[in-house]
């Protein structure tokens, strides 16, 4: 059934025992962990020793439900579209798997890359689907599932398509109707990628803003979450209002905006 998480990155003055301690305090009983802010994990020791940093998850007191993993720095680093990464990238990945199979996680997501210089959104796409099928390969010998999370500034910007690069590929998403909802697709629209999702981001949105304060967004989440059950989706839900440098994302009052999106989780499942 579907339960909630909270992305470790949503604070990111906390290290990650107090994100986990955050979580528990809200009743929430899973954390997405990633290689950002204080809570970040050690993405060296994940690609030299998984075991090791899988270990240091233990006694946290809460599920871990999603890595993200980033192959190189920011967006742009070794980016699923940039030709000539994907050897390193399937030898990181399958690492990062190592990792989140000793550590019980569920998903891994990655980026489906942006952009790149010379390139047109039609080249992008195409090393991106390339190097997925690749990187799909790689994760047909672990437990853990791959992701993608289409996101403003990927070249993977409107539903048709992610869908089309499902269609290729046969990828999972990470899916946040935020992404989409901000550059002005309609809920029904990305509704159509449901089925598809291994893992889900929350937060409020709307035209023109990837993130806004629940009573001033336009998403309709009971019918989102009608829509993922109905879709048959059993995973987790993860709480992600954000407080970054990142398209005018510094201004929610976080924890206000985390416990009002759990307690409109809790009302639609009647708790």
């Amino acid at each position: 059934m579907m339960r909630l998480s909270l992305t470790s990155w949503s604070f990111p003055s906390c290290t990650l025992p107090e994100a986990a301690a955050i979580a528990r305090a809200l009743g929430i009983p899973a954390l997405d962990v990633g290689l950002f802010y204080r809570s970040a994990l050690d993405k060296a020791e994940i690609l030299n020793d998984p075991k090791a940093a899988a270990a240091r998850l233990g006694g946290l007191g809460v599920d871990i439900a999603n890595y993200y993993h980033l192959f190189g720095d920011g967006l742009a680093g070794r980016n699923l579209a940039l030709p000539g990464t994907v050897d390193d990238n399937a030898r990181d990945l399958a690492q990062a798997l190592t990792f989140a199979d000793a550590a019980a996680i569920p998903s891994v997501f990655i980026l489906p890359g942006i952009v790149n210089p010379g390139q047109s959104r039609e080249d992008a796409a195409r090393v991106s689907a390339l190097s997925l099928a690749a990187l799909i390969d790689v994760a047909k010998d672990f437990r853990a599932t791959i992701c993608i999370e289409p996101h403003v500034h990927s070249w993977a910007e409107s539903p048709s398509l992610v869908r089309r690069l499902i269609d290729e590929t046969g990828v999972k998403l990470a899916l946040d109707y935020a992404h989409f909802t901000c550059l002005g697709y309609r809920q029904e629209e990305i509704d159509l990628l449901a089925p598809h999702a291994a893992h889900i981001h929350l937060r409020q949105a709307k035209v023109g803003a990837l993130q806004t304060k629940f009573t001033e967004g336009t998403l309709n989440f009971p019918a989102l979450f009608g829509t993922l059950r109905d879709a048959g989706y059993q995973g987790a839900l993860a709480l992600e209002a954000v407080h970054q440098g990142y398209m005018g994302t510094l201004y929610d009052d976080v924890l206000t905006e985390t416990i009002a999106m759990r307690d409109a989780f809790n009302h639609w499942k009647g708790h």
